[in-house]
């Protein structure tokens, strides 16, 4: 009894009722927490009952959420002209316990984007993420915006970039979120990218290299290398350099390159064990879309790992990742047969 006296739970015999000094608060994107003012601390667990809750439903009409100078949500009530820092839609929450995998690492193949980010607060973050406008990209972008972050679309078609900007705001229409061209054929497009970036003044905490194609056929580009090398790697890879300073200037900041296991199948050396440019820009002679594929994703690995070693003292770090095996996403455009393989395996891989 002395340790729930001293908890402050002696006071109150409902489970659901807060102790002294305890309050209710919801994050951006609709999830509970409680604040305890007297220890200055924020839990997700409800201090009696120890559950985890969300709210449900939609603000109620006339009702808005904003978010203060200090980051923190409060809601507007513009039928009776008041602000609060209660949600209104607290009377209506739900009970959210998953049951969380048995294993070491705190995420696995199962989790959503809004699980990782849940209760985190992006404002002031900057993201760049390539390929935007669709698939992988589209789904980081919307989930870093929808959490404050300022997010610029790095698209190679504008029409799709703002399209895709249009359903970013419709799902939040205070989201930061901003589509630029971006050609990653084009050594060109980068550098005036990389130059239109950088006359906004603004930092960088996020680069996201996502753009990709697979299963194209052969092609050059107007730089005169194999597209598939130059779009999935070489393209990032001078990105990234031109924008090195800004992410300096920035940190912490960080580079994420997303790859693919199909690096393993793959080699770029020749049989004396030397590196093999023939193999990293091939002719069409001895062009195969897949291996094209795997071997850029390999450039992937090494770029990123190498770029970490470089500037990580700087307070950039560099991750390459494996989004998943065979996501359906528009990736697979290029072949039907590539489609029908991928719509096959559908039920059985990680949805976007």
């Amino acid at each position: 009894m002395a340790a729930l006296k001293y908890a402050g739970l002696e006071d109150t015999d409902s489970e659901e009722e807060l102790p002294p000094g305890w309050e209710e608060r919801t994050t951006k994107d609709g999830w509970v927490y409680y604040a305890n003012h007297l220890e200055e601390k924020t839990q997700w667990e409800h201090p009696k009952s120890g559950k985890r809750k969300r709210v449900a439903g939609d603000l109620p009409y006339g009702w808005e959420q904003e978010t203060d100078e200090n980051g923190q949500v409060y809601f507007v009530d513009h039928i009776n002209k008041r602000t609060t820092y209660l949600d209104p839609r607290l009377a209506f929450t739900v009970e959210d316990n998953p049951v969380k995998p048995t294993t070491r690492q705190k995420y696995d193949g199962n989790s959503t984007a809004m699980e990782i980010l849940q209760g985190r607060d992006l404002s002031g973050k900057v993201a760049i993420i390539t390929g935007a406008n669709s698939g992988i990209g589209f789904e980081t972008a919307k989930s870093l915006a929808l959490h404050g972050a300022c997010v610029i679309l790095a698209c190679r078609s504008p029409a799709r970039g703002d399209a895709a900007v249009q359903r970013i705001l419709e799902e939040w229409h205070k989201a930061k979120v901003e589509a630029m061209t971006l050609d990653l054929a084009s050594l060109q497009s980068v550098q005036h990218f990389a130059e239109a970036f950088k006359s906004k003044n603004l930092p960088l905490h996020m680069l996201i290299c996502n753009a990709a194609v697979f299963g194209a056929p052969w092609s050059l580009t107007e730089d005169g290398l194999e597209s598939t090398f130059q779009v999935n790697h070489l393209g990032h890879f001078y990105l990234v350099q031109l924008l090195e300073d800004v992410l300096r200037q920035s940190s912490p900041a960080r580079v994420v390159v997303v790859s693919s296991e199909s690096h393993r199948f793959t080699e770029i050396k020749d049989s004396s064990g030397k590196l093999d440019f023939s193999l990293l820009s091939p002719s069409k002679k001895e062009y195969w879309a897949m291996l094209a594929y795997n071997c850029s994703k390999l450039c992937n690995i090494l770029f990123s790992n190498e770029l970490n070693r470089r500037l990580s003292p700087h307070g950039v770090t560099s991750n390459s990742v494996h989004p998943g095996n065979m996501m359906y996403s528009s990736i697979h455009r290029s072949w039907w047969l590539y489609t029908l393989l991928f719509t096959l395996a559908r039920p059985f891989t990680k949805s976007m």
